[in-house]
């Protein structure tokens, strides 16, 4: 053969111009054959279905082709459903699979137009043969581009539209010639250039690498793109028809140049210079190279690119979103931005993680930005944008929102104007409401007072998941909470982080915080087997079988019907079937053992891995036993000796002889009237004038243990809804004489305003100042309050995000700077919760002022960390891993964000996390309250009662309370089963002294506790430990004959029987009045006068005399005596066996 004749040593061979065609032609071919087949295939589909819906037609055909689109239907189904989401989440890069094979076929295209640069040094008229060691490399990567274009054929739901895609037109063009070549045992250049057109997904594997995410870095790498693939695809075309010649001369006008001289040639004619050493002579080579200048001209133009970008997204995001059978999705509008995206996207996903359930189609009124195209593009899996506007019906319609799941709606809380914000927002639930009553809403609100319109509109249903976040609501609460219990602001924060951030540790308590970071608030059905069980067993079974913490229960009363949240229910309250509990743990999937449990199966497993599905017969037919009690002594016969007048729902209690629980009465005066739901203490309106101070009244003001909180709004600051503070502060679960005087700082013009909110709310008072001003600080007694609340400003324009929190860390500097000495303070003042917030070192004669501060940017948390003087902080600027997040000295509201997809996911979180943070309200009880615009007075006589029996969240020390006689309590689990079972105290946390000696050995720093979520169950305890409890409402946790503070940890519950009502409850307190009640069980500590072995006695007076306090009767403390002592004894010792 002539082949074979001219055979050279380098393995090449010469090609025929009928090896040429049948490269050529092979690729064609396979083009144009494959488009005929998808024309046909769609016309021939759409034929059948207009043929079915001809009138007429006989029941034969009819029922033939309705088995056959049936048959085809849920094919389809089965297709889409299963096998097509997983091949998109493949190819979408969102799983580490799925990176790794599109990076893999980006280096491997890289790896193939590298070989064709090889093979390019070599004439075009010649073949290599398979001697060549690169034929085979070439042919293992078009194998592989093979199978990953059938992948990609699979998942387009256009086929039409995939066959006409650039990428589908290289892999076309150079997957089929490998595969002749293998045939002819020869390979060719041919169109193997095309291959250069890969390079236009460098942006995207960039951006997969994290390698650019600034928007100039993103067209930068575009535009780079563009021009690398456009040069080198260009001159593998010259190179191509210039060594092959005119095929109509037999290529007698043919030339010998390399593909350099090629790349040459080609940015000679891009940069208009055309020097003429190489010209192109073939007529194909000159007719390209002419309408190659004109494209150059336009494409590499300056804004040209940009322009054509525009117009092209403008096009792409206007069609209608195409609704799939079977596959859900939501409609995600309002404030669409990257860092609102982002930040859902982030927080959506990660409930279902590795899964596609549901599909996001974000309605934006702005086109989107190259940066927010991109994020759009890495989860194109996922997302899909539509442009239009939620007020419009034809957009709405566009995205089919009658078909979502839920439409949510995103709100800015970084806007100039709050109130404008949710104007719109609520304008957006109108016409979608309008639109389609029956789509489920949930919407970001930032002011409360908004919230009241909402479910006025008639299609508004709570009943089938319509919700409502407000920020200012739960952002103020969580703050106000804070107030009341010292680090719970950060214990409720914790349970709804999320942080994957790698840091480096170096101390321990770091590793105990960042450990604790990792439990969430989950909800799961309970086992049908804790039927009939109260909720203490429950809880206490599933802490020791299972490692889960049970703290609340979805309770539906018999005879009202009424389904509320409990939490930490009392001993009465018998869990149903089916019952909805809510536990504090790390994953779901641990969570499901309280689900899988059975008493039959399980009642001798202590391995809570091996808790799991059961092969029981019986398991729908069981129902609660004996069998299943935690504990071997009861307290039943003890329970029938509490006198009858006890309400209802009250824990009975039982004692040891050297201890008293006592249990309050229901002594209520004529003054201690609530508000129409029976959740928040009110008084009659009362004057603005009575209750502004002034700062040369300071002598008269005898402010003790209360709150000061500091305001930054003007006359013309958007209202920031006070009442949202105050309200958790007037929980009816306090009685009058453990409420706290609360004091505003600001500017008068503004408080005025928000008066009218607070008007009904007892002992509120304001000093018109500034927190910027030292003299107002001290005019208010700053250096005896339980807690510094620094507010953030309302929203302003600045020109920098950094700038928002100026003033409020201006003032925490201020506050900072007060030392209060201790020689000013004296044996009768409390001592209260600000030795551990506010620090006091072991050395140090002044203390810091405990302090709470807000920020609205999360990355300014590094100022608070050097105004905190905190040595050996967590690495990085991310506020949940500082150390003042951890100590509770910061809030910021940035991750309420998150509640957004909690709330589609499971509402009845948000719904325990609104109860806890606002004091008690929920979403049922609005349209109850909102018929009090104001919570106003209410006939006394008609109060609701029942709402005051709710537990309380609280802190209480390991030693001097009642948690003294839990014996042996070394560990966390010890002491959670003998409060829960002894005094009905449901243990949640802790919150643990930092140690000054590691941390600051010069005791520049002092006492500062970080707070530790869900310890383990064999967590070591310290003396010094703080315990967060829920803590029931008539439960009183001193001891009897110890009504002193004995040390810095402890937080006592001290209540008067009786006190006299003052004539006006807003009037502030002067010298001659009685010293207020200084407790809460939540929020009274102060440092020591001394530093002695022997702590003084701090015995609380009420008018010189002690005040009086109710035991139960002695008879009731010798029967209850042998039963305690056995029941601690039990629980307490018989807990590390189970483990």
């Amino acid at each position: 053969m002539a082949q074979n004749g001219n055979r050279d040593d380098l393995g090449k061979i010469t090609c025929t111009a009928e090896v040429q065609a049948a490269f050529i032609l092979s690729s064609f071919m396979t083009f144009f054959s494959g488009l005929l087949i998808l024309f046909i295939s769609r016309l021939t589909w759409r034929s059948i279905k207009k043929w079915q819906n001809i009138k007429g037609t006989g029941m034969l055909l009819k029922l033939i082709l309705s088995k056959i689109v049936s048959n085809k239907h849920f094919k389809s189904l089965h297709l889409h459903g299963v096998f097509r989401d997983r091949i998109e989440m493949l190819l979408s890069a969102q799983t580490i699979v799925g990176q790794v094979l599109v990076i893999l076929v980006f280096v491997l295209s890289i790896g193939s137009l590298i070989i064709y640069f090889i093979n390019s040094t070599d004439p075009v008229g010649s073949c290599s043969s398979y001697q060549d060691k690169t034929i085979p490399v070439d042919l293992t990567f078009n194998a592989f581009f093979s199978f990953y274009f059938g992948l990609r054929f699979l998942a387009a739901s256009d086929k039409i539209k995939f066959w006409l895609e650039m990428n589908s037109i290289v892999d076309i063009f150079t997957i089929p010639p490998t595969f002749i070549s293998y045939y002819l045992k020869s390979n060719w250049l041919g169109l193997r250039f095309l291959r250069a057109l890969r390079l236009l997904e460098l942006p995207q594997i960039l951006q997969i690498l994290r390698a650019i995410k600034t928007s100039n870095a993103v067209k930068f790498s575009k535009l780079l793109s563009i021009v690398l693939s456009t040069w080198f695809t260009a001159a593998g075309f010259i190179h191509l028809v210039e060594n092959s010649g005119d095929p109509w001369l037999n290529g007698r006008n043919s030339q010998n140049i390399s593909y350099f001289e090629s790349i040459y040639l080609v940015m000679a004619t891009m940069s208009t210079v055309g020097f003429g050493d190489l010209v192109a002579k073939t007529s194909l080579g000159r007719t390209f190279i002419i309408f190659f200048t004109l494209g150059s001209l336009i494409l590499f133009a300056n804004y040209i690119p940009e322009m054509v970008e525009l117009f092209a997204n403008k096009r792409k995001f206007t069609s209608a979103y195409e609704v799939l059978k079977g596959k859900k999705f939501i409609v995600v509008c309002g404030n669409i931005t990257v860092d609102s995206v982002t930040a859902f996207l982030r927080n959506f996903l990660r409930h279902k993680s590795g899964e596609i359930n549901t599909e996001i189609v974000f309605l934006g009124e702005v086109l989107p930005s190259l940066e927010l195209e991109t994020i759009f593009k890495c989860y194109m899996a996922y997302t899909t944008f539509v442009s239009g506007s939620a007020l419009k019906w034809e957009d709405l319609r566009r995205v089919a929102v009658e078909s979502a799941e839920a439409c949510l709606i995103i709100a800015n809380p970084l806007c100039n104007d709050s109130q404008v914000e949710d104007t719109s927002n609520i304008m957006r639930v109108l016409s979608i409401k309008n639109y389609s009553p029956n789509t489920r809403v949930i919407i970001q609100i930032l002011q409360s007072h908004n919230k009241v319109f909402l479910p006025k509109i008639p299609s508004w249903s709570w009943t089938t998941g319509d919700n409502i976040i407000c920020f200012a609501e739960l952002k103020l609460g969580f703050i106000a909470q804070g107030c009341l219990v010292p680090g719970l602001c950060t214990f409720l924060t914790s349970l709804f982080v999320e942080e994957n951030k790698k840091v480096c540790l170096k101390q321990s308590w770091q590793k105990h915080f960042l450990s604790s970071l990792k439990n969430k608030l989950l909800t799961q059905r309970l086992s049908d087997d804790f039927a009939g069980m109260t909720f203490p067993e429950v809880s206490r079974l599933c802490f020791v079988k299972m490692h889960l913490m049970l703290i609340a229960i979805e309770h539906k009363s018999v005879p009202s019907s009424y389904c509320g949240l409990l939490l930490n229910p009392p001993a009465q309250v018998k869990l149903h079937k089916n019952t909805l509990g809510f536990f504090i743990a790390e994953s779901a999937k641990e969570v499901r053992r309280a689900f899988f449990y059975c008493a039959t199966c399980h009642s001798d497993v202590y391995t809570p891995e091996l808790i799991g599905k059961c092969s029981c017969k019986s398991k729908n037919h069981r129902h609660f036993t004996g069998t299943i009690r935690v504990k071997k002594s009861s307290t039943k016969e003890f329970c029938g000796t509490l006198r009858p007048d006890f309400l209802s729902g009250e824990r009975p209690s039982v004692m040891t002889s050297n201890m008293s629980l006592a249990i309050r009465p229901f002594l209520y005066e004529d003054s201690d009237c609530l508000d129409s739901s029976g959740m928040f203490h009110r008084c009659k309106a009362t004057p603005l004038d009575k209750v502004i101070l002034t700062r040369t009244d300071r002598s008269k003001h005898k402010f003790r243990n209360h709150v000061v909180a500091c305001i930054f709004g003007d006359a013309q600051s958007t209202l920031m809804g006070l009442r949202n503070f105050v309200m958790p502060l007037r929980a009816s679960n306090y009685t009058r004489q453990e409420l706290k005087d609360i004091v505003f700082i600001g500017s008068l013009d503004y408080l005025q305003r928000e008066w009218q909110f607070l008007q009904n709310f007892p002992q509120i008072y304001i000093l018109p100042g500034s927190a910027l001003y030292s003299g107002d600080l001290r005019a208010v007694n700053i250096e005896h309050c339980s807690m510094c609340a620094v507010l953030s400003s309302p929203s302003k324009s600045s020109g920098s995000q950094t700038l928002v929190d100026t003033e409020t860390i201006m003032a925490t500097l201020n506050i900072g700077s007060l030392r209060i000495s201790y020689s000013a303070w004296t044996p009768s003042e409390p001592e209260g919760i600000s030795q551990y917030t506010g620090g006091c070192g072991g050395k140090s004669k002044y203390r810091r002022i405990p302090i709470l501060t807000e920020l609205q940017n999360p990355s300014n948390i590094h100022f608070i960390e050097q105004l905190g003087g905190m040595e050996g902080h967590l690495s990085g600027t991310s506020l949940h891993l500082s150390t003042s997040f951890s100590t509770g000295a910061v809030f910021s509201g940035s991750f309420l964000d998150s509640l957004l997809a909690t709330a589609f996911y499971n509402y009845h979180v948000l719904e325990l996390l609104q109860m806890l943070v606002t004091g008690g309200t929920s979403s049922q009880m609005e349209q109850h309250l909102a018929k009090d615009k104001f919570y106003g007075p209410t006939d006394c006589s008609t109060t609701n009662m029942s709402g005051r029996k709710r537990c309380k969240l609280g802190l209480l020390p390991l030693n001097k309370t009642i948690l003294s006689d839990i014996q042996p309590r070394e560990t966390f689990g010890q002491v959670f089963c003998g409060s829960l079972d002894n005094f009905g105290i449901l243990c949640l946390g802790l919150y643990r002294v930092i140690d000054e000696e590691e941390c600051n050995p010069d005791h520049k720093r002092g006492v500062c506790p970080f707070v530790i979520t869900r310890p383990a169950n064999e967590f070591k305890l310290l003396p010094s430990d703080l315990v967060f409890c829920a803590v029931p409402f008539n439960i009183s946790c001193y001891k009897k004959g110890n009504t002193s503070y004995q040390g810095p940890n402890e937080i006592i519950n001290i209540i008067p029987l009786t006190s006299e009502a003052p004539t006006d409850i807003n009037y502030p307190p002067v010298e001659q009045t009685t010293t207020q009640s200084l407790n809460t069980l939540v929020h009274s500590l102060e440092p020591k006068t001394t530093l002695d072995s022997d702590y003084k006695q701090a015995i609380l007076t009420h008018n010189g005399k002690p005040l009086p306090q109710t035991h139960l009767g002695e008879t009731m403390k010798e029967n209850g005596k042998a039963n305690m002592k056995e029941t601690i004894k039990y629980n307490v010792s018989a807990y590390p066996k189970s483990n």
